[in-house]
């Protein structure tokens, strides 16, 4: 049995944010989810997140984000209260009236540490299982190892001592096998002595690697990639983990068979799902829940969220969000879909077209310069330039339905609600108010007028 905790209790003075930290956004999820992530090839039997600052804000997003993903597979989340801050040790001693009596194993990570992979987590895990260990803590070789605490152990990776940054020596410095934060307890091992951790430092913190001493055996084990446990503490680090975050997903995608065009000016989510030969051109950006197809080419410059894009669909230079485009589609240049607009296949939204919510049938075209807002078209229409469904009544938003076949004239206003027939055709300039059926004709404009001679008057001096 496996419980996993999840430090997620200090505010992050050093973001300069009133988010608590661990909900500062990664590639499209919450640095605390992301270490949820990590444990989802492992067998679960509880979840705990210790939540201090802003504790509700993170109860809040974890659950939401629970209801929307796979991680509903998973026991549900048991959020533990540490109202003081008073150091990973105390932390960890709020979880014995929750874990009073549990016979498994306790898996503890940090909320602002999220480049863990599963397959890391998964070794430590093994490692532990294998001998027996009573802790088992991750360590890796920093370049650089000037504020993590330090790892000493011996030819065995049996460790002897574990030493914090500010309290070692000029000379312990000098070893740079860090503490990367991450353990694997024996719960029932740990829980003998957690309540006599005491506060014998600097900072008065009770630190849960000094229960290390008391316990026997622990194991060091190695990651491999010491970038996984880099810790976010400010806005650079949050930039530093992005750069990491990308470089891996992009590699992911460059091997399956996708085309990235310049992909140091591309950034893509790792929510984001891609078919091979796609090709991604620079200045394009993929984020959330976005699925694109083989043979789609993206970009430059767009912009696509939360949308799923059929095969051999082009987008140049447009904004699409939470949209759904069929195959053989050309988006743009410079077109706006958002607000669950579905556009069919063989279609055509070109220059300055703006869609929100409408359901545009196959091999309608809507060329250039026109906005459609709640509005039903159906096949092989043609919508004219300028051309407006006025969907707004200052109170309510109306609906427009247009029928297959039907030609709407350039700067036509369609007035919701309202339905026009098939093979309806609109005159050019038409203000349309009333219902159209099928096969008509219709002219709603002034007759113009010519007066010969006719000129404005001078304005008196």
């Amino acid at each position: 049995m496996i419980a996993i905790a999840i430090l997620a209790a200090g505010r992050g003075t050093r973001m300069k944010s009133d988010l608590p930290k661990v909900l500062h956004e990664l590639g499209g999820r919450t640095l605390v989810e992301r270490v949820l992530q990590s444990c989802q090839e492992i067998e679960i039997s509880r979840r705990l997140v210790i939540v201090g600052y802003r504790s509700e804000l993170v109860k809040e997003s974890l659950i939401e984000a629970q209801e929307t993903t796979k991680d509903r597979e998973f026991p549900p989340l048991e959020f533990v209260e540490q109202t003081e801050q008073l150091g990973t040790g105390h932390a960890i001693q709020q979880l014995l009236p929750h874990l009073e009596g549990f016979p498994g194993d306790l898996l503890v990570l940090n909320g602002d540490v999220p480049l863990l992979r599963a397959e890391t987590i998964k070794q430590l895990m093994a490692v532990h299982k294998q001998h027996q260990n009573s802790a088992t803590i991750l360590t890796a070789n920093l370049p650089d190892p000037q504020g993590y605490g330090r790892v000493f152990t011996d030819s065995q990776n049996l460790v002897q001592q574990i030493i914090e940054d500010r309290d070692c020596t000029q000379a312990q410095k000098q070893n740079h096998r860090i503490n990367a934060g991450v353990y694997c307890f024996h719960w029932p091992d740990l829980e003998k002595i957690l309540p006599d951790l005491k506060a014998d430092n600097d900072q008065k913190e009770y630190y849960l690697t000094d229960t290390v001493s008391s316990l026997s055996p622990v194991m060091a084990v190695d990651v491999e990639d010491y970038q996984e446990i880099l810790g976010i503490n400010d806005r650079k680090h949050l930039a530093t983990t992005s750069d990491i975050l990308q470089t891996r997903i992009k590699d992911k995608w460059l091997r399956a068979g996708v085309t990235l065009i310049d992909p140091h000016s591309i950034t893509i989510d790792d929510t984001v799902e891609l078919q091979a030969d796609v090709v991604i051109e620079p200045q394009t950006h993929l984020r959330g829940k976005t699925s694109i197809a083989s043979r789609s080419r993206i970009g430059p410059g767009s912009l696509i969220e939360n949308s799923q894009i059929g095969e051999n669909v082009t987008v140049l230079y447009s904004v699409i969000s939470d949209s759904i485009v069929a195959e053989n589609s050309r988006i743009g240049p410079y077109a706006h879909l958002r607000g669950h607009a579905q556009i069919g296949a063989n279609c055509r939204i070109g220059n300055f077209v703006e869609l929100k919510n409408a359901q545009i049938g196959d091999r309608t075209n809507i060329a250039h310069l026109s906005y459609l807002g709640d509005a039903t078209l159906g096949e092989k229409v043609n919508i004219g330039a300028g051309t407006i469904t006025a969907n707004y009544d200052g109170k309510n938003k109306h609906k427009t339905q247009i029928g297959s076949g039907t030609k709407i004239g350039s700067n036509s206003v369609l007035v919701a609600p309202i339905t026009l027939g098939e093979n309806v055709t609109v005159a050019a300039g038409s203000v349309v108010t009333e219902e159209v059926p099928n096969d008509c004709l219709v002219i709603a404009r002034s007759r113009q007028v010519v007066k010969p001679g006719w000129k404005l008057k001078e304005p008196e001096k």
